[in-house]
């Protein structure tokens, strides 16, 4: 399964939050396709202490990158459009992480859930806190909402 990280997951992994890290780790031993794109690549290097850039580094070199397309581009911006049409707001990471996922059919992991979907994309979220029994981290099933938006 082809999964797309968003930046919440990554910055968390980097603070050592457990359940980033645990699920983190799940996904990679179950052999999932593990992705970033250029908009989390950026988001998780702009900020932060030189120790932090170097957590978040460590952890985006070995992932699959993959640059937004010009069909993702255009997928963004039709689900920002739509959104704004809405009367809401959407903001152009968070669209552009949608779209590259749309593209690759790739999951999001992200603690972010609503934004992406809202856009009609499957998520697979963590939550802040949260532990199961037993002491692992309490995860979310990958979930799609009512189809995508854009083209």
């Amino acid at each position: 399964m082809r999964y797309l990280l968003d930046t919440t997951i990554i910055v968390d992994h980097a603070n050592g939050f457990g359940p980033a890290t645990a699920l983190l780790r799940g996904l990679y031993e179950d052999g999932a396709d593990l992705y970033i794109c250029d908009a989390v690549t950026c988001e998780a290097l702009s900020g932060g202490t030189d120790e932090h850039l170097s957590a978040v580094g460590a952890l985006l070199r070995p992932l699959e990158y993959v640059a937004t397309s010009p069909r993702a581009a255009h997928w963004a911006a039709t689900s920002r459009l739509r959104r704004h049409r809405e009367g809401g707001k959407l903001g152009l990471g968070d669209a552009l992480i949608a779209g590259v996922a749309a593209d690759l059919g790739a999951t999001v992991v992200t603690r972010n859930r609503p934004d992406f979907e809202r856009q009609g994309i499957e998520v697979l979220g963590y939550q802040p806190g949260a532990v199961r029994p037993g002491g692992g981290a309490r995860f979310d099933k990958p979930k799609r909402l009512m189809g995508g938006s854009g083209g």
